[in-house]
């Protein structure tokens, strides 16, 4: 799943992206208002972790922007300001959680799953493709009822590929959502991690479902829908 985290404190924005990318969440960070508003009308997240106090554009501000432009998408409102009267205008705007700092990382990671499990798209929890099953909140997958293990970038590449099923998604567009970086031609990373996908999901099943599209990337879905 993929996450904005609006937060101009450097360290506490780094301490929450390194513990939400050990859950296997993509996290982008976003500094201020102005910027947070502009990735959101950019991209598409799953959940908007919202500090109220941003410089530039205020966190109220982007609440309402986002709330206008993005309804579908989860916020977890996520700041200092602790008194009745900011929690109630901040739920009041459309927040769909609160959290006051300071605050524990297992309280925030399990309010964020909260969010997901309730989430207004509440059928992308689950993603289908053939016998192949993820479940995102839970963060298991099977194959024909069988569990398979799978590592937290693993997972991240199988989720992204899932939700792009039935379509060719390229090299540079995994590194850039599954790693966060920009495309370096000269990796491999990517086949190897494909490669790592293969044996755990297609090793053993008379029908494949991770195939190379050729000279453009990799694709999740039955052979005869190609």
């Amino acid at each position: 799943m993929r996450l904005l985290l609006a937060e101009d404190d450097k360290p506490v924005a780094s301490f929450i992206q390194k513990g939400l990318e050990a859950e296997c969440y993509a996290v982008d960070l976003a500094a201020d208002g102005d910027e947070a508003q502009f990735m959101v009308d950019a991209f598409d997240y799953d959940a908007v972790i919202l500090d109220l106090c941003l410089p530039r554009i205020d966190g109220l501000e982007v609440l309402k922007h986002i709330r206008t432009t993005r309804p579908a998408v989860s916020v977890l409102v996520l700041t200092a300001r602790g008194r009745v009267e900011d929690r109630v205008k901040g739920l009041d705007l459309g927040a769909d959680d609160y959290l006051s700092k300071p605050f524990s990382f297992s309280e925030l990671s399990a309010r964020l799953r909260a969010l997901l499990r309730r989430s207004r798209w509440p059928s992308e929890v689950v993603l289908r493709v053939d016998d192949l099953e993820m479940n995102r909140v839970e963060r298991s997958v099977k194959r024909a009822g069988r569990a398979i293990e799978l590592t937290p970038k693993e997972f991240a590449l199988l989720e992204y590929l899932m939700r792009n099923a039935g379509h060719a998604v390229t090299r540079a567009m995994i590194i850039e959502h599954v790693w966060n970086l920009s495309f370096d031609t000269m990796t491999n990373v990517v086949d190897v991690y494909i490669n790592y996908l293969r044996r755990k999901v297609d090793s053993g099943s008379p029908r494949k479902l991770i195939h190379t599209v050729r000279g453009v990337g990799y694709r999740v879905g039955r052979s005869e829908e190609l």
